[in-house]
Formats: C-alpha cells, sequence, structure tokens
C-alpha cells in the first residue's frame, strides 16, 4: 500500500473517529473488493463470504478506536476479514492449515506467452478461477501477497501463520497455480515454450 493512500486512511478514520460516521463508506468502498476476495478464498461460498465480510466491516466500525495508526490499517482491516472468514469456514468445516514442506515452482514466464494471447477480463477470470480451485490457506496467501501486495511480515500479522509456513505456502500456491493455468491454457503453453527452446 503506498503511503499517500494509507495518509488517506488515516484521515478518514479521524474524520470517523470524531463523529462523521457516514465516512466509513469511503473505506468500505476502498477495500470491498479486495476483502471480499480474501473471504471468498477462505470459505469459497460467495454468499457466505459476503456475510462474514459483512460482519468483519461491523467488526472494524466498531474497533477503529482501537487501530494504531502508527501501522498500515490494510494490514490491520484483513486481520479481522480473515478471522471473521476463518470462523465461517470453521463453522462450515472447509478450512484445514496446511504446514507440509516447500517445493521447487517453476517459473511464472513458463505460462507468460499463452497467458499474454488474453485480454485483460480474460486474465482477471482465468486467474480468479484458478485461485478459487486452490486450497483455502494457498489461495489466501497468494491473495495477500500479489492481490493486496503485503510482505511475508505483514501476512504474518495478518493469519498469524510463521514465515516459513508462509513461504511454503506461496512456493506451493504458485506450483499449483501454474499447473492449473497449464492445464487451462494447453497447448499454447506447450507452442511458447518450443519457441523459446527452438524444439
Amino acid at each position: 500500500m503506498k503511503i499517500s493512500s494509507q495518509i488517506n486512511d488515516i484521515e478518514v478514520i479521524n474524520r470517523i473517529l470524531a463523529g462523521q460516521t457516514a465516512e466509513f463508506r469511503i473505506l468500505v468502498e476502498r477495500y470491498k473488493d479486495v476483502s471480499l476476495s480474501l473471504a471468498c478464498s477462505v470459505i469459497k461460498d460467495q454468499h457466505l463470504a459476503e456475510d462474514a465480510l459483512q460482519e468483519a466491516f461491523i467488526k472494524v466500525f466498531h474497533s477503529l478506536n482501537k487501530f494504531r495508526q502508527d501501522s498500515l490499517f490494510s494490514t490491520w482491516l484483513y486481520r479481522i476479514v480473515v478471522n471473521c472468514s476463518l470462523n465461517y469456514a470453521k463453522k462450515n468445516k472447509r478450512f484445514q492449515p496446511e504446514t507440509n514442506n516447500p517445493e521447487l515452482v517453476k517459473k511464472e514466464s513458463d505460462y507468460k506467452g499463452g497467458f499474454e494471447m488474453l485480454n485483460l477480463s480474460e486474465r482477471s477470470k482465468l486467474v480468479n478461477d484458478a485461485l478459487a480451485e486452490l486450497k483455502d490457506s494457498e489461495s489466501l496467501v497468494l491473495r495477500l501477497h500479489y492481490l493486496s501486495e503485503l510482505s511475508v511480515q505483514e501476512i504474518k500479522e495478518v493469519t498469524d501463520y510463521s514465515e516459513s509456513n508462509i513461504k511454503v505456502l506461496l512456493h506451493r500456491g504458485r506450483k499449483n497455480l501454474l499447473q492449473i493455468l497449464e492445464n487451462e491454457l494447453g497447448e499454447e503453453i506447450n507452442l511458447f515454450r518450443n519457441e523459446r527452446t527452438g524444439t
């Protein structure tokens, strides 16, 4: 998150705490899409994810006075969103923590050729569909890292995963995501690789 966005967040929060509660809609609009994506990565049910997100935003609103303004609001918000989503997921027995060892990852450029043939909306749908097929924890960590642009340390603050586990999930998640994308893009990937190797 850019510093300018963080300053804007704090200004909005200060106005809310000063009594301008309607300003909370600014924060909702700013973070609802990414937050819903995070909720869906845990719950994988659109309606339950929306319920969890609504609960999360209510909790955020009532807890704004507890937010320490020396840290990123987005990190604090995402932690609440993830916790609310985990509670919903556990109730539905959807979430299982991941603790396996790291695996080697293929280069992301391996699928770049076929991926570049798609327009922006097609790319977005393809990636979102692929993320939905991943295990909950892998999808969550990938979305936090790439969509929310959080560092490993920030993801640790949001999820309470250990640093080593986050790295495991990032490595395995990228590998599994690549495999799904390869399956979707099929022949285009092989043609691209052949062009690169001259075979």
